[in-house]
């Protein structure tokens, strides 16, 4: 409440609560049009956008002035009647009754961002003000969106947070995408690219947990799908196999997505998405075996041969004709990491499985079922040149009480491209960190 004027405070999303009241709105201005003796600026205060009119003959003219020439991204307090006006913005309107400048941008220093095009290099160069247009700031409210569903799915299902460290001191999937970073007195640490190792700890205390953090991977990748810094939710299942880690990947998909159609319609049609391309992703998703996926991929004209790793175009290719995910499961174990339990019936296989989205955005989710056997565990630790000494902690979750175990990890910011319809995962969160880009 302001103390001056005894107007309440309010933001653009709660508008419709208060049609027919005096309120004050604190934002920035997001446009303007004028138009004679009367002009109308849009504000924009992180919640929505809002319509404003201003009347030269209602307001003191140094007041109706100072609107009608505002500069773009500057900032005020607007105070007025709301009202209900199907035209505009969010569906209500603010007849303006007084106004306070906060800080005008200057003329000779205009807002760097105006609707005309800008390259891509010079957005991101401004990425700390592009946040604020309409489309970036929508993929962002999904991320939110992305977010909170995924907590909410696994704390309602008997998960338990715990947080992993950042600094770890052995890889966790090979050694050639580590950043290593100095520690003191010259020991060497690496930034995680899973808390997956450490979560196998953990559920063997809680039963099911999960972490959610940021990880980082040094690939020297450039495609439209990678980020060298990226944020990951790994659950992990103790006395649980293969078949539920597709069971529970599947509830997860389909629950987040629901929730983004149900709260987030708003700013999926701001992003231009066609939502029918969400509403049907459904259960059961297809299921098939790495052995069918290579099948499939060389009937579509794909080189791919038995025992190579699926690539972004197979990927692709695969969903090309689907609707929802497919999950590809019992890869060959040289192509994932040591981990993995082998199958029972086949040991040159690994009970692992991708769930791999439609529409070109690839694998979404990548897990399975890990060794729970101390002797088998030793072998690969030998067979990947991984030093047994350095995961000593790890080989003895399977020297007391050890069981069979499960997880995956789903990476935000490609799921969120998925959601949005995003060309590129740069725009999926604030400050993106690439092979090329540090900065801001």
């Amino acid at each position: 409440m302001n103390p001056e004027t005894s107007v309440k405070r309010v933001t653009i999303a709660e508008a419709g609560k208060h049609s027919g009241e005096s309120v004050e709105i604190a934002g920035w201005l997001y446009n303007l049009r004028r138009s004679g003796k009367i002009c109308f600026p849009q504000v924009r205060d992180g919640t929505g956008i809002l319509q404003c009119v201003a009347v030269k003959s209602a307001l003191p003219e140094e007041t109706f002035e100072a609107l009608k020439n505002l500069t773009q991204e500057s900032s005020l307090i607007v105070r007025g009647k709301l009202r209900a006006e199907a035209r505009a913005p969010g569906g209500y309107e603010l007849d303006v009754e007084g106004a306070e400048i906060v800080q005008r941008v200057s003329e000779s220093e205009p807002y760097p961002i105006t609707p005309k095009e800008h390259g891509i290099d010079f957005l991101m160069d401004h990425r700390h003000l592009w946040l604020r247009s309409r489309r970036q700031h929508a993929a962002l409210l999904v991320r939110a969106e992305v977010i909170r569903a995924i907590r909410e799915y696994f704390d309602s299902h008997g998960f338990i947070l715990v947080d992993t460290p950042i600094f770890t001191p052995a890889a966790c999937e090979g050694t050639t995408t580590l950043f290593e970073v100095d520690y003191f007195e010259d020991e060497k640490v690496y930034l995680a690219q899973s808390g997956q190792l450490y979560n196998e700890a953990t559920a063997a205390a809680f039963g099911k947990t999960y972490c959610f953090g940021p990880t980082f991977r040094a690939e020297k990748s450039k495609t439209r799908r990678h980020l060298t810094e990226f944020w990951m939710v790994e659950p992990e299942m103790t006395f649980a196999d293969l078949e539920d880690v597709k069971r529970v990947g599947e509830e997860l998909i389909v629950f987040v997505i629901g929730r983004v159609l149900e709260n987030r319609g708003e700013e999926l049609r701001a992003l231009e998405r066609d939502a029918s391309k969400l509403e049907a992703v459904k259960a059961p998703f297809y299921r098939m075996t790495y052995d069918e996926a290579v099948v499939k991929l060389q009937s579509k004209g794909s080189e791919i041969q038995w025992g190579g790793d699926l690539g972004n175009t197979d990927e692709t290719l695969l969903t090309e004709d689907l609707d929802r995910p497919v999950m590809v499961d019992r890869y060959p174990a040289s192509v994932k990491a040591f981990y993995f339990q082998p199958a029972p019936d086949r040991p040159e296989l690994a009970m692992g499985v991708d769930f791999i989205a439609p529409e070109g955005y690839g694998e979404v989710i990548g897990g399975g079922q890990r060794i729970h056997d101390l002797d088998l565990l030793l072998q690969r630790l030998k067979e990947h040149n991984l030093p047994a000494e350095a995961f000593n902690w790890y080989l003895d979750l399977r020297r007391y009480g050890s069981v069979p175990h499960a997880g995956f990890g789903m990476g935000v910011e490609r799921f969120v491209a998925w959601m949005c319809g995003l060309e590129h995962i740069r725009e999926t969160i604030a400050f993106p960190r690439m092979l090329y880009r540090t900065r801001p």
